[in-house]
């Protein structure tokens, strides 16, 4: 009999038991608490996987497969020159403008492909946090001091996480890329130019899809929102042509599925999630029973989406129980966050970016979360710090990078994000 494993089954039956017999069922908060976790997480399937998180996870899978491991060497690589692999990895990372969650594909696979720790842990913070439009917003509704402190705040960020991770992890990830069969960088599949097409109409599939209106004045984001499904088709009949020009797909196949997601938006108007998500799995289903790279790349999307998906989940479900959503409570009164963040002292700014790193932002939802913030008596100090560790973390995204790579490296990265966030807001308070 092992005593020490049968003690510690028996800790978790017990725990477990106690946990389910005190459960506070019936009382208002947990109540609602509860019922605010599955809105969050059906907001979030609903607003996020099937627009956001699906076209990552075809783009991710698409990096596995058609770009050359020797091509993110060269630009990501532990060995990469710092001044290109930062840049690189800072300016690839904000122009996604996507939210913590979807750049998390996006980073495994760049991470999984021998990118350096440095550059695609700054890849991974500056997704999320380095959004242009966000900015612009930040400086229109917050103010330009607020907005300017963002931006400047966020792209020093992206470069000085990368160079201490590096520099914290410099022993293991020496053995990592020692251990990395590298292939060169003529070992692509396809010319450089029809790989950035490809790319290209990929990632500006995904950002148009999630555009959405602002009902506001701003009239760039508006006319985008009210021309969008012209541009997803136009977007979609050029994906359509690289598939049969580059991958051989039939033609009939993809003619079949343009026609198909058409009927469907006759028979569902108003609407672009269930059009979309019928041409997803049209793809998928043609790129499945294909054979060949378009095999290749479903299996590799499909194996980030197995990966990925169901830890993001748990983490929103957790994130709506504690916290719930924008103008609803979790378990934890907003009281007390607004109690906690008054002021400009060590205390207020900790605590922002603490609860910034764990709560989920939709892209720009943290400004009127702010702007109510403020409102209430919230310091100019700590609003930086949320603005700086908020977007580029929360809860579903810890558990997801540990996956990736590991504890310790993911204890790190967000203690450095929260410190620096931290630090950030307690000299711009002083300002």
């Amino acid at each position: 009999m092992n005593w020490k494993k049968d003690w510690k089954s028996l800790a978790w039956l017990v725990g477990i038991f106690l946990g389910i017999y005190y459960l506070p069922v019936g009382r208002e908060r947990f109540d609602y608490a509860i019922i605010e976790a599955f809105e969050l997480a059906k907001w979030y399937a609903r607003e996020h996987v099937l627009l956001c998180l699906i076209p990552a996870f075809f783009i991710a899978g698409a990096i596995g497969v058609f770009v050359s491991q020797g091509s993110v060497m060269k630009y990501l690589g532990a060995g990469a020159k710092k001044v290109v692999a930062y840049t690189v990895a800072s300016v690839s990372g904000s122009i996604l403008a996507v939210c913590s969650c979807t750049v998390l594909p996006l980073f495994a696979g760049i991470y999984r492909m021998g990118a350096g720790l440095g550059p695609a842990t700054a890849f991974l913070y500056a997704g999320p946090a380095i959004n242009v439009l966000a900015i612009i917003l930040t400086a229109r509704v917050l103010g330009v001091e607020l907005g300017v402190a963002r931006a400047v705040g966020a792209v020093i960020f992206s470069v000085i996480i990368g160079l201490l991770m590096h520099l914290f992890f410099r022993k293991e990830e020496a053995k990592r890329v020692a251990s990395t069969p590298v292939v060169s960088l003529e070992d692509s599949r396809r010319a450089l130019w029809k790989n950035a097409v490809f790319f290209f109409i990929l990632v500006a599939i995904m950002v148009i899809a999630t555009w959405g209106g602002c009902n506001c004045t701003d009239s760039f984001q508006n006319t985008v929102w009210g021309i969008k499904a012209p541009i997803l088709s136009v977007l979609a009949a050029m994906l359509g042509a690289v598939l049969v020009l580059w991958m051989k797909i039939k033609p009939w196949k993809i003619i079949a599925l343009a026609a198909l997601v058409v009927l469907t938006a006759f028979l569902a108007p108003g609407g672009f999630s269930i059009p979309f998500v019928v041409g997803m799995l049209g793809l998928s289903v043609i790129l499945a029973s294909g054979g060949g790279e378009g095999a290749e790349w479903f299996e590799a999307t499909f194996g980030f989406a197995r990966q990925i998906l169901p830890l993001l989940l748990a983490g929103v479900l957790a994130a709506g129980l504690l916290l719930g959503r924008v103008g609803y409570e979790g378990l934890i009164p907003s009281s007390w966050i607004e109690t906690a963040v008054g002021g400009n002292s060590l205390r207020a700014n900790l605590f922002a970016s603490v609860a910034g790193a764990f709560m989920y932002f939709a892209t720009l939802t943290e400004i009127p979360i702010l702007q109510g913030l403020i409102g209430s008596g919230m310091g100019k100090g700590p609003a930086l710090a949320l603005l700086l560790a908020g977007p580029a973390l929360s809860l579903p995204n810890m558990l997801v990078i540990r996956s990736v790579m590991g504890t310790k490296k993911t204890v790190v990265f967000v203690a450095l994000v929260v410190v620096m966030a931290t630090v950030s807001g307690l000299i711009f308070g002083l300002i």
